[in-house]
């Protein structure tokens, strides 16, 4: 068995290259009114392989290899531009009111948790 690591990492990475683009993953830039809209990903991979060969004077000669590839794509935000003026606008962050207004539904829970708790004591 003959091993060709170099091939195999060239088959590995030209498919991350194909497969690690924004369209593919959020879609393509698109317009919302006055303003045009870019998605942005983060892009990250690891890489690992070994192989070894070895011989035992009753059990013959062998070799062994494998390899392996991680890739982890993640949505981040959006590019936003309007005439002149561009923006990063992030993906999955809320912010001012919105981000209070997505608290409000466990602040009631801890509310009546409390208040369960005072009339067991009651």
């Amino acid at each position: 068995m003959e091993l060709h690591f170099e091939e195999l990492l060239g088959k590995v990475t030209d498919f991350i290259k194909s497969e690690a683009k924004t369209d593919t993953v959020v879609g393509e830039q698109f317009e919302l009114g006055e303003f045009k809209c870019v998605p942005v990903i983060k892009v990250g991979m690891g890489f690992g392989s070994g192989g070894g060969e070895g011989a035992e004077p009753k059990k013959g000669k062998g070799q062994g290899g494998g390899a392996a590839a991680g890739v982890g794509i993640e949505p981040i935000g959006f590019l936003v531009t309007k005439g002149e003026e561009i923006s990063f606008l992030e993906a999955g962050k809320t912010h001012g009111l919105a981000a209070a207004f997505e608290k409000v539904p466990d602040l009631i829970e801890k509310l009546a948790k409390s208040r369960d708790k005072e009339a067991e004591m009651a």
